[in-house]
């Protein structure tokens, strides 16, 4: 027989040492920041928060923010191969208050006598600038060891990858879809009746689906601004709108230019967005 969940709340406790794995990258980041940075760099830094495409990192002083800053590059390439999804591409940095490092827990016992062989201890650094090249020499040493591994360089920035994985990194990939994609937005909007073959050839590494889903992001955007036309009753002083009505009906038909008629660009946009761009040539 079933128990009512009231009385089976009253009669359960959670199971101690036992928790959820972390999913939040902040809090991935979090425990493996002294990994990413190094001991003495986590002494004095800590990730704060996940704002946009950065992550924002606390520093005890704008010393440390300066070294952090010019080890940018190879901490974004650790948090790209850690956490490929995390959408971190830039760092950004503030002073504040620095937590304590929590004791380990009973669980923590095994993860931490590997961790202690696998790093041979050190005094702790006695400068900031001391702290970059030891982080430098480690970073070296691990580079080395990678290329013994069979890693390779990234096309775009020189950052080793592994070398089951493509031939750029996490954000070199990154820049170049973006590059590609504003590329391809200009193209739909100067010659709207191109087709993916045509663009495909004129734009590398380009694929059906991107093509497509920028149609569709520029086809959105646009009647969006058509619709604000429709409700202000009234073009900007620049008369952009006629352009974008334009290329907006010729990426949505299909049709080429010379067999459109006024009838199906009336359709497409309206009759008040129509009257407010082409009434006056009627």
């Amino acid at each position: 027989m079933l128990k009512p969940i009231r009385q089976s709340l009253q009669t359960w406790t959670p199971r101690e040492g036992v928790a959820p794995p972390a999913t939040d990258p902040l809090v991935l980041l979090g425990g493996a920041w002294e990994e990413l940075v190094g001991p003495n760099m986590a002494g004095h830094s800590q990730p704060a928060q996940i704002t946009g495409d950065a992550l924002v990192v606390t520093t005890s002083s704008g010393a440390w923010s300066q070294q952090l800053g010019f080890l940018a590059p190879q901490i974004l390439a650790k948090i790209a191969e850690r956490l490929p999804r995390s959408g971190i591409e830039r760092l950004r940095f503030r002073m504040g208050r620095i937590a304590a490092k929590a004791p380990p827990s009973a669980g923590s016992g095994k993860a931490s006598e590997r961790s202690a062989k696998a790093r041979p201890e050190r005094a702790p650094a006695q400068s900031a600038q001391e702290a970059v090249e030891r982080f430098r020499s480690d970073v070296d040493a691990e580079q080395r060891a990678k290329r013994s591994a069979g890693w390779k360089e990234c096309h775009g920035c020189g950052v080793q990858i592994h070398p089951g994985r493509t031939s750029v990194c996490v954000p070199c990939a990154s820049e170049r879809r973006e590059s590609r994609a504003t590329a391809l937005a200009q193209m739909l909007y100067e010659t709207p009746g191109i087709d993916f073959a045509d663009a495909a050839a004129q734009l590398e590494g380009l694929t059906r689906a991107a093509f497509e889903m920028q149609k569709r992001r520029l086809l959105s955007r646009w009647r969006s601004e058509l619709d604000r036309v429709a409700r202000d009753g009234r073009l900007s002083r620049g008369g952009r709108e006629r352009a974008i009505a334009s290329s907006y009906v010729l990426l949505k038909t299909g049709i080429p230019p010379e067999r459109i008629a006024p009838a199906t660009i009336r359709n497409e946009l309206g009759d008040t967005v129509y009257d407010l761009i082409y009434g006056t040539e009627r």
